[in-house]
């Protein structure tokens, strides 16, 4: 989905280009967000994200903070790309079969079960029931964190790898996705839920009658965002299961596109025209081309390609921006005492990599899944501590577990800032000193 670096772009061209750099685009506005609240201007970067902005429909009228508009607006683009990047990989990707699903799935569920276990168990350790919804926090892995750590390693890191940890965040978003929709939803609304139903049942049957044009989709998840925001079940649900109703397959094939692409062409040579504009005829053919040229892709695939660069480059980093900040020398104090700050920790830098190890090695040992290609154990275990990195869902699950206790949603913040940049740091040293492999296979398990 990442377009080929060309030598002729400006080295800052690249560099937006980059796998890394949604990475480091997401470190910058975190770093920034905390220099904020620790600085002069601290009160006043707070008022501005608590600025209440309001929309109104009619008699209707949807008021609410800067950040809550984030939370509740912009990241439903975000669960919406997500929603369609699990499509795809279930349909298409790495995802599509049992053999291939195998490893990845079972890490990921490893790396949600272990953590949340690991986090229940301090709870349970500390006696302190009102931190028990937070659970959910260090179950979440930050793909473009994760996938920025390995880009950053080059070469050193075989193909397959970061194919695996790809596989594993999709799949680990899944199950943030359920979490989020069963557990962290307030009183219901059903006919503000029926209302969504019926808008979701629209854009089952608007694919399956063939619409492929964008713009109904588009309709459908407007209406479904705003009857999700009016019903209980948070926002970013709408975004997810309007991502699985959109076509996955596109209306013409390779070999027609072919055929007209060439037909049109040559049409277009015929009538060439010596004026320096291109005559009406040249520009009918020309639209047709490109109607033809949308027509070969999917509308998940076109919807995932226009929504990549908005998503890495403004929304996430917009959402750190937003919840990043942290009164430094307020928070430390606060995750030291706060038992929730403890197992979010302990969940993130050591559940995970636990969690992720054991069923990856499980997986090889029981059901005789093979290790991706040119991947050796000191490459899963490097993996297994960057998928470590929670950031962006996790904050997102601690703004939804804490919204009513400020103290343990800051002591988690803290935790999940730390977690992510100790467990991104061992992840990094281990697979920068991990030998590759001699050959390009690698065994499974010895036959007994």
């Amino acid at each position: 989905m990442h377009a080929p670096t060309d030598e002729r772009l400006s080295p800052l061209a690249r560099m937006v280009r980059s796998e890394a750099f949604p990475g480091i685009l997401l470190v910058a506005c975190a770093a920034l967000a905390i220099v904020m609240a620790n600085s002069p201007w601290a009160a006043a970067w707070e008022h501005f994200w608590h600025t209440s902005i309001a929309l109104s429909f009619g008699d209707q009228t949807i008021a609410k903070s800067a950040a809550h508009w984030i939370s509740d607006g912009l990241m439903v683009l975000f669960f919406f790309f997500v929603g369609l990047e699990i499509k795809h990989e279930v349909l298409d990707g790495h995802l599509q079969s049992f053999r291939q699903a195998a490893l990845p799935v079972a890490a990921a569920i490893g790396g949600m079960a272990v953590p949340a276990g690991i986090y229940a168990a301090t709870i349970h350790w500390h006696d302190a029931p009102s931190a028990a919804a937070g659970w959910g926090i260090p179950m979440a892995t930050d793909i473009a964190f994760a996938l920025g750590v390995l880009a950053l390693l080059g070469r050193r890191v075989p193909v397959a790898l970061k194919v695996f940890l790809a596989s594993l965040a999709v799949a680990d978003d899944l199950g943030a996705v359920l979490v989020i929709a069963i557990f962290y939803t307030d009183e219901i609304a059903w006919q503000y839920l029926g209302f969504g139903g019926l808008v979701l049942l629209a854009s089952v049957v608007s694919n399956r009658l063939g619409v492929r044009k964008t713009w109904p989709y588009v309709v459908y998840g407007l209406v479904l965002w705003a009857t999700f925001l009016q019903s209980g079940v948070h926002a970013t649900i709408a975004g997810v299961a309007l991502a699985l109703t959109i076509p996955a397959r596109r209306q013409l094939d390779e070999s027609e596109f072919t055929i007209r692409g060439r037909a049109l062409l040559a049409e277009f040579d015929r009538i060439a025209d010596p004026d320096p504009l291109t005559s009406p005829g040249q520009l009918a053919l020309v639209r047709r081309l490109q109607q033809h040229a949308q027509d070969v892709q999917a509308p998940l695939q076109r919807m995932v390609q226009g929504l990549h660069p908005l998503v890495a480059h403004f929304i996430v980093p917009v959402f750190a921006l937003a919840n990043a900040g942290v009164d430094v020398s307020r928070g430390f104090d606060e995750a030291a005492t706060q038992p929730a700050a403890h197992g979010v920790f302990l969940g993130l830098l050591l559940g995970k990599p636990i969690g992720i190890l054991v069923a990856t090695w499980l997986c090889v040992k029981l059901l005789r899944a093979p290790l991706p290609a040119g991947v050796g154990w000191g490459h899963v275990h490097g993996v297994a501590w960057i998928a470590g990195i929670g950031f962006t869902m996790s904050l997102f699950i601690d703004s939804l577990a804490f919204a009513d206790q400020p103290t343990n949603f800051e002591a988690s913040k803290v935790a999940i800032l730390v977690a992510s940049a100790l467990a991104g740091c061992i992840g990094f040293a281990i697979l920068r000193t991990t030998p590759a492999l001699a050959t390009e296979s690698v065994p499974t398990v010895k036959e007994n």
